[in-house]
């Protein structure tokens, strides 16, 4: 009897860890979270995205500036963001999942008030790594978004 509980709730204390386990890994392999964006140019750290999932698409915004000079309002957008501060403002709209990465949404490139389509994923190996590729027709451009 005592060899029998001891059993039962070694298999259970086993069960629940493998629960969390599951669970950690779950969270580390999606791009929900907050992400820090750098310079193209010089590499230094702009911007604090953070993703959110919302009616099953997912979404981004600033949360936080990390140069004062990015601290002014969008005078470049053209719909309602126009004038409206960069700090808190939804620059990523309607990602979708599928096949692997995130796509079929688009991203606002808030200097030239210009939206682009998008697609991201995380690094294969390295799920605090997010691959951020905006696209314009045939062109594209990069970005290495690294967990916060």
């Amino acid at each position: 009897m005592l060899i029998s509980s001891f059993c039962s709730i070694s298999g259970l204390m086993l069960a629940i860890g493998m629960q969390f386990f599951s669970l950690s890994l779950s969270a580390q392999s999606s791009a929900i979270g907050t992400w820090v964006t750098r310079d193209d140019e010089t590499g230094e750290a702009k911007s604090h995205i953070q993703l959110y999932e919302e009616n099953g698409q997912v979404f981004g915004k600033i949360v936080k500036l990390l140069r004062p000079s990015l601290n002014h309002n969008c005078d470049q957008c053209s719909d309602h963001r126009k004038d409206k501060p960069m700090l808190g403002m939804v620059i990523i709209e309607n990602m979708q999942y599928t096949g692997g990465f995130w796509s079929k949404g688009k991203v606002l490139y808030p200097k030239q008030g210009k939206w682009y389509n998008l697609k991201f994923w995380l690094k294969e190996g390295d799920p605090n790594t997010l691959v951020v590729r905006g696209a314009f027709g045939p062109f594209y451009r990069t970005q290495y978004w690294q967990r916060i």
